[in-house]
Formats: C-alpha cells, sequence, structure tokens
C-alpha cells in the first residue's frame, strides 16, 4: 500500500462545530475503509495546519475519492503528500 501524508485545516464550519470533531475523525476512519484506505496516525498540530493525518491506500484513485468525499463534508480543507518509505527512497536513488 501507498502512504499519504494529510495536512488539514478546519474550515469556518469545521470550526464553528469543533465538538464534533472527534466523531468527524471516527466517521473518516470508517470512511477510509470503504475505499481500501486506512487512516494510520492522527495529530492535531499548531502551525501552519490544524491536524496531520497519515494514511494508506492502495493506489491514487483510491485516496483521491476518499480525499474528495472529506472535501465535500466541508469541514477541512487538505493538502496531500505522497510518501516514500526511506527503503523507497533508497531504491530510487540507487537506481539513478
Amino acid at each position: 500500500m501507498a502512504k499519504y501524508i494529510g495536512l488539514a485545516s478546519w474550515t469556518d464550519q469545521g470550526v464553528r462545530k469543533i465538538k464534533e470533531s472527534p466523531a468527524r475523525l471516527d466517521g473518516v476512519r470508517d470512511l477510509a475503509k470503504k475505499f481500501g484506505c486506512e487512516v494510520t496516525d492522527f495529530s492535531m498540530t499548531i502551525g501552519a495546519y490544524d491536524m496531520v493525518v497519515i494514511i494508506e491506500a492502495p493506489d491514487d484513485e483510491s485516496i483521491a475519492k476518499f480525499l474528495l468525499n472529506i472535501a465535500a463534508a466541508g469541514n477541512v480543507r487538505t493538502t496531500t503528500l505522497k510518501a516514500f518509505s526511506e527503503a523507497e527512497y533508497r531504491k530510487v536513488v540507487g537506481d539513478m
């Protein structure tokens, strides 16, 4: 499975309903499964982003569908990075 790093910020709507945020995170974990993805780690952060999420997905299409469904709810805006493990990084560089 591919690994993705999600950087998320609450929207105005998401902040207005902040007390519902833990339940929404539970829903996000369930939604991930629908697309064959898994939220493997979550942290609330202070700084440019409000949350960092580590997600594993079978492919780019699955993560895109998952993230579009999250965006449609209107509570967060996301930036997503595809991540390479150290072993994958070493292979990429080694194959140069």
